[in-house]
């Protein structure tokens, strides 16, 4: 299999993404049909007749709220089993599917647009928003998926907007070109026009996504984690993440950013550009968690029900403190004008833990 040097195109942290990248296997065909778009005990069915199968985690009582989770580039749907075990012990349903491209969804390696995957996104929440019509509805999502997540709420490919209470971004892929050097974009429109189906691996540049090893070794041996990506998909996910930064003046709901110090995919510049253009009413209201000891898979690190329980307060406690004062940290590296309404609200504690 052809391979390219990574220093030639930012080869590694595009193409890995969540630490993995992998060969597109034989294109499944999708069903022409027009069907209605509905949920089945494994599986969401598109208007188009496809199958992308879905997980789901339910608590064994009543449902207080609900998690729709969108997952990061070469994972699926499974990348939420962790946090999602302990959402359920309170009450917290959460519903992830493998979106086109990904997992065991049709055309497996490929790229299918940020308008396909918008409006799968929103079509789920539209479905879950109906099947649970009285409690809180979030939309997760984590790298990629955060990308996918920021692009489908605020419309901005098209698509009808996804029906949810607020959104949750773990670890959001905002690397935009914007802000890559011109050597990144420039090698990776020449590889894309020239060899499109080319495929990179992210082997041999020692990137740690996670300092939870047992779960990494699970996670490269999984055969539904995409190994080697084309260099056309990594152009798709360039293109989003572009995208999504550019989106971040137009997102209006609530929203909670979080993001650890030791995340070595998704640079920590590109995403306080992002939350300095966040709509300036929003100020005080989004919440930005920094977490000291955190990777890029924030739910899954070792320390991934900490971040779990500040995900679950956060929906149900819009006023009050994160339970790990992650908010703290945030407000005084990404939100210097709404640390000092969050001072005042904690007594005083912003800046003595900043220090």
């Amino acid at each position: 299999m052809k391979r390219l040097n990574p220093r030639f195109i930012a080869a590694g942290a595009l193409a890995l993404m969540l630490a993995a990248c992998a060969s597109s296997d034989p294109l499944p065909m999708i069903a022409t049909a027009t069907v209605t778009p509905h949920l089945t005990d494994s599986a969401y069915v598109a208007v188009d007749g496809a199958q992308l199968p879905m997980k789901s985690w339910l608590p064994e009582g009543d449902v207080k709220g609900v998690i729709l989770a969108i997952h990061g580039m070469n994972d699926y749907s499974n990348a939420f089993a962790i946090p999602a075990k302990t959402w359920a012990q309170d009450g917290i349903a959460t519903y992830a599917f493998d979106q086109r491209g990904f997992g065991a969804a049709p055309l497996r390696g490929r790229w299918v647009g940020t308008y396909q995957l918008d409006s799968d996104v929103a079509t789920v929440s539209r479905l879950l928003r109906a099947k649970y019509p009285h409690v809180p509805l979030y939309l997760l999502g984590e790298s990629m998926g955060g990308a996918v997540v920021i692009t489908a709420a605020t419309g901005w490919a098209g698509a009808q907007r996804p029906d949810v209470d607020g959104i949750i971004l773990v670890a959001p892929a905002v690397w935009g070109e914007q802000t890559m050097n011109v050597f990144y974009r420039t090698a990776l429109w020449v590889v894309d026009h020239v060899a499109p189906r080319w495929q990179l691996s992210g082997s041999g540049l020692h990137i740690l996504p996670s300092d939870n090893i047992p779960m990494l070794r699970a996670f490269s041996r999984d055969p539904l984690v995409i190994k080697e990506t084309r260099v056309d998909t990594i152009n798709g996910l360039v293109q989003i993440m572009s995208e999504a930064l550019e989106a971040a003046p137009q997102l209006k709901q609530r929203t909670l950013l979080l993001y650890g110090a030791n995340d070595q995919l998704v640079p920590q510049g590109p995403v306080q550009e992002f939350v300095q253009t966040l709509p300036k009413s929003n100020v005080g209201g989004d919440t930005v968690a920094y977490y000291d000891k955190g990777y890029h898979m924030l739910l899954r690190d070792l320390e991934g029900a900490k971040v779990a329980t500040d995900v679950e307060d956060w929906m149900f406690h819009p006023n009050a403190a994160l339970p790990s004062g992650a908010d703290v940290a945030g407000a005084a590296k990404f939100l210097p004008n709404a640390a000092a309404t969050l001072n005042a609200k904690l007594g005083g504690t912003v800046q003595a833990r900043a220090n």
